[in-house]
């Protein structure tokens, strides 16, 4: 389960975000691109920008619940 004190300083504010567990697979990129971005230097994934309607909601819920390691989080506000 994500941690949000351990998410990373990219994350745009809202209610998804990536933590440190993020082991950088890919499939958040790939459900969602439009919400999840990589950090090439550090190899990981971040939240670029946060869901809006509820198709897009529903990408980034997809996302989250496709990670492996559930390294993305949702504070439900």
């Amino acid at each position: 389960m994500a941690d949000i004190a351990n998410k990373y300083k990219q994350n745009v504010p809202g209610k998804y975000f990536v933590d440190n567990q993020c082991i950088d697979c890919d499939l958040c990129r790939e459900h969602a691109p439009g919400f999840f971005e990589r950090n090439n230097d550090g190899g990981y994934s971040y939240v670029f920008q946060q869901p809006e309607t509820a198709r897009q909601e529903a990408l980034c819920k997809e996302a989250m619940e496709a990670c492996p390691v559930e390294a993305i989080g949702n504070t439900g506000t």
